[in-house]
């Protein structure tokens, strides 16, 4: 199993548990993604964000409405207003050593650590968008995330949304 920790900063030596003020998760941990889930992380870190794939509790007619034709494994939809930031950020890629990291246990591929993590390596990602087609990913661009992710949390898909609050006109009553 291969995990990692993407950011805008190449020098981080260690990764320190905290609590991330967004978290709903009250504790100090260091974060990872999953191999698989990866992608959902190659945009920059305010970028809001609705990604979502089949699973398997996906209906046929949820999979044929938002798959159907389609040979992505997965779909990242970002607002339009993203797509120069998206082409001009500079990530780094930092594997993480595995053996402190526990599964959150739930569709989106998140793993954590509660004690500090040195990790195994970095690499720059110069070209997100080129990223992002390798991964076998669809990209969506869209003027707005809100109303697709209403509809994204009441299919059957598995999803994640990252960033939301950074959506053009998010409101929290709307989630909750």
């Amino acid at each position: 199993m291969r995990l990692f920790h993407f950011s805008e900063d190449p020098g981080i030596r260690v990764f320190v548990p905290h609590r991330a003020p967004t978290s709903v998760v009250d504790d100090e941990l260091v974060w990872a993604i999953d191999e698989w889930h990866a992608p959902m992380y190659y945009v920059p870190r305010q970028c809001p964000r609705a990604c979502f794939w089949p699973g398997e509790q996906t209906t046929d007619d949820d999979r044929e409405r938002w798959f159907g034709g389609i040979e992505a494994r997965m779909v990242i939809c970002v607002e339009s207003e993203w797509l120069e930031r998206i082409r001009a950020a500079r990530l780094y890629r930092y594997e993480m050593p595995p053996a402190t990291f526990e599964s959150m246990r739930h569709a989106g591929g998140h793993w954590i650590s509660r004690v500090s993590v040195t990790p195994l390596g970095v690499e720059p990602m110069p070209d997100l968008l080129q990223a992002l087609i390798d991964s076998g990913v669809e990209l969506r661009v869209t003027p707005s995330l809100i109303d697709l992710w209403r509809r994204v949390i009441a299919s059957t898909l598995e999803f994640s949304g990252t960033r939301l609050r950074n959506a053009r006109g998010y409101d929290a009553a709307l989630f909750q």
